[in-house]
């Protein structure tokens, strides 16, 4: 369990990319197999159920400590986190060192599950006497199924690569599904050779750089191709050896999460590779993102939602055909053959992204303004002469993005950071006024201001705490920020009746006043005109 919880502080402390990845190659070199793979699990999701409840977790942490359970509450709400909190409170008695592994802890949660109250208590108060602080925190975290480190599919997958020497990709298909460390090893999880895994392969990517001024610079407009950035989730479709692979641009397997799309192996021919999107169509209605993210991550797919949110793959680019990679042909000869090959089917679950008919650039840009009624993010430029690259090569593939929506709001809660920001307030919600004169919440964002703003943010927050709740304070409503999002709808389960796609701080408005902040009604407004 010490190395487990190093990785996890490891994991914790930093929010570069590269060190999460060198711990975890670091822990794989030294752990046990049988903790490794609990460890892949609990990064993937995977964790057990909680055997055990918050409240009993305080209470018995409070007679642990000696202290009355409402300092123990108080504590927590100063601290924020109760994981951190009850392995800190325990006292160290100095009794025998514990070295069971990861695994086995992991057992012993599983075995208490239902077990009667005595038994589980006695398992959780032997964890506690026998394991150090930092152990502590790392096992509460496995109880409270808090153990949040940043740690991406992707980027695990990158560590596993390098520490099994295994193409990232094909440790991505394996990564995929329902295995259970329980029943698998770790060879034959990461190592064993398996036919399907060359079949399944996607290329690398080709990924476009953003237009930051003026498109005019590109030179002549004959000389590109444009077309819709759907807002749904990039894709390659790969059909070989009789059966259909869907992997997205985060080098995850997806194939089970749109099981409707493997239909697509029966009018494909095989040794077929498509870039495209993944959508939620309706008819002749695009839907939003957020009407995809209703299918995102989920290990059941039920019927209903096949019926209220079907999917169909948007392919814009084909990089292989009879077996044969294409790639290197220029985009106008690949463009003929996806057109060619698209013609003959009739498929509900696969279309052709449109070419866009324009001769200037200001017919361009005319229609990047109006994207987000079609229900795009903006427009993809690309080179007719350009081959299919790999990565984010620049001068061939450009995406202009519409400007993004602001709004003025007002920050009315704060909460503390993670990591290296644990101890200054950075995470924030905001609101608008309502038609009653009070203030409505509608968005938490945490993201575009400055290292020396959050600091200053930071003392206005402990210096005008109204109240707190927990390790969230309400402050005095006198800040106000332009909060930027890239999409807006209509939604029953906020307070506010909108939800926004990634909000952000655009800027701090200190030269606002809070009364002339915005208005629910302007939010609605907006989310009936996009929505």
């Amino acid at each position: 369990m010490e190395l487990f919880a190093k990785l996890f502080r490891q994991l914790d402390q930093t929010n570069k990319t590269n060190a999460k990845i060198q711990a975890l190659v670091e822990y794989f070199r030294l752990a046990d197999p049988k903790d490794a793979l609990w460890a892949i699990a609990v990064f993937s999701g995977k964790r057990p159920k909680r055997s055990v409840n918050t409240r009993e977790l305080r209470e018995w942490a409070a007679k642990e400590a000696d202290l009355p359970l409402w300092m123990l509450e108080e504590t927590y709400h100063i601290v924020g986190d109760l994981s951190e909190t009850l392995a800190n409170i325990i006292p160290n008695k100095g009794k025998e060192r514990n070295d069971r592994g990861l695994a086995d802890w992991i057992t012993g949660l599983k075995k208490i599950r239902g077990a009667s109250d005595p038994d589980r208590k006695e398992f959780i108060l032997h964890a506690w006497r026998t394991l150090d602080p930092l152990e502590r925190f790392a096992f509460n975290k496995l109880i409270t199924g808090g153990l949040r480190v940043g740690i991406s599919q992707k980027n695990l997958g990158k560590a596993l690569a390098i520490h099994t020497g295994q193409p990232a990709n094909i440790v991505a298909l394996r990564l995929m599904g329902n295995w259970d460390p329980e029943s698998v090893g770790w060879d034959e999880l990461l190592l064993e050779d398996r036919r399907s895994d060359d079949l399944s392969v996607p290329y690398p990517f080709f990924l476009a750089h953003p237009i930051e001024k003026d498109p005019t610079d590109l030179g002549l407009p004959e000389d590109w191709y444009a077309e819709h950035k759907w807002d749904g989730i990039r894709g390659q479709l790969i059909i070989r050896g009789g059966e259909l692979f869907l992997w997205s641009r985060g080098e995850e397997l997806v194939t089970g999460q749109f099981p409707e799309l493997t239909a697509l192996k029966d009018v494909l021919p095989d040794g077929t590779v498509l870039d495209g999107e993944i959508l939620v169509v309706r008819g002749d209605d695009i839907g939003s993102f957020a009407d995809l993210q209703k299918r995102l991550g989920r290990k059941r797919v039920l019927a209903k939602w096949l019926e209220t949110h079907p999917v169909r793959f948007r392919a814009y680019d084909i990089l292989e055909i009879g077996t044969e990679d294409i790639r290197s042909l220029p985009l106008e000869r690949r463009r003929r053959r996806l057109e060619d090959l698209l013609s003959g089917i009739e498929s509900p679950h696969i279309d052709l992204s449109p070419r866009l008919d324009w001769n200037t650039w200001e017919d361009l840009r005319k229609l990047r303004v109006d994207s987000r009624k079609v229900g795009s993010e903006g427009l993809m430029i690309k080179s007719r002469r350009a081959p299919y690259r790999q990565g984010r090569v620049k001068g061939d593939w450009w995406k202009w993005k519409v400007d993004p929506m602001v709004i003025d709001a007002v920050m009315i809660y704060a909460q503390r950071g993670h990591g290296r920001r644990a101890n200054l307030y950075t995470d924030y919600t905001f609101a608008v006024w309502g038609e009653n004169g009070e203030l409505v919440p509608f968005a938490k964002a945490y993201s575009g201001l400055t290292d020396e703003e959050i600091r200053e943010v930071d003392r206005f927050v402990k210096n005008h705490t109204r109240d707190r709740f927990g390790p969230v304070r309400s402050v005095e409503p006198q800040l106000v920020f332009e909060i930027a999002f890239e999409g807006i709808r209509s939604s029953n389960r906020h307070k506010s009746g909108v939800a926004l796609r990634f909000p952000r701080i655009n800027r701090w408005r200190k030269d606002k006043p809070v009364g002339e902040a915005n208005t629910l009604q302007d939010l609605l407004e907006i989310a009936k005109a996009y929505g």
